[in-house]
């Protein structure tokens, strides 16, 4: 056996033939603070704390990220991390929880806003063959003879329905609803060639 080996195995004897009472006092020395220092526990501790800490705010600050492009709002990172940075790891935790209920949220709306938009967009069938008729489909149809877009309103007619300003100027949906308010109304009568 080389010398280090033998002194190694040596002083690792003598550390476990130390007496209950003496290792227990040895322990006790370890373990204190020793001139202002912190314990090796508590350091690990603290290591972990921070660690943890610095991961939570990596997510709190992606969902953050995240809510702001929903919500079409600008967001700064190293603003984020400045406001959060010093939290404890509870509070990211819990700020992260609302994030993730808040996206949930937003994406909700934004799927029913999606939903009521294709609804609103389409018109009936009998609706789109009137619009066929009378503009070719073209929600922006404006030939200076009276009658506008999609479905050739007047401006009374236009009115009539809540429309406001040019029809041509209005979404393609907006016509398609205030026709479909004016067809439950009035029936075909409005469109006398292309209702029937």
């Amino acid at each position: 056996m080389r010398t280090t080996t033998t002194v190694v195995l040596a002083v690792g004897a003598a550390t476990l033939a130390v007496p209950a009472s003496a290792s227990g006092a040895a322990q006790s020395d370890i373990q204190a603070p020793i001139g202002g220092h912190l314990t090796v526990a508590s350091q690990m501790r603290e290591a972990q704390t921070e660690l943890a800490q610095e991961r939570l705010t990596r997510k709190a600050w992606r969902l953050a990220r995240r809510l702001a492009d929903h919500k079409d709002e600008g967001f700064s990172p190293v603003n984020y991390r400045r406001r959060v940075g010093d939290d404890p790891p509870a509070r990211i935790a819990r700020r992260i929880r609302s994030l993730r209920a808040d996206i949930k949220r937003q994406e909700r709306r934004e799927r029913r806003r999606a939903k009521a938009h294709r609804r609103a967009a389409t018109a009936s069938p009998t609706l789109e063959a009137i619009a066929a008729c009378e503009s070719g489909g073209n929600p922006a149809t404006d030939t200076g003879n009276g009658f506008y877009g999609k479905f050739q309103f007047t401006l009374q007619t236009w009115a009539s329905v809540g429309g406001s300003g040019n029809p041509a100027d209005a979404s393609e949906a907006e016509q398609n609803q205030r026709a479909a308010l004016l067809y439950a109304r009035e029936g075909a009568s409005p469109w006398p060639v292309c209702g029937r």
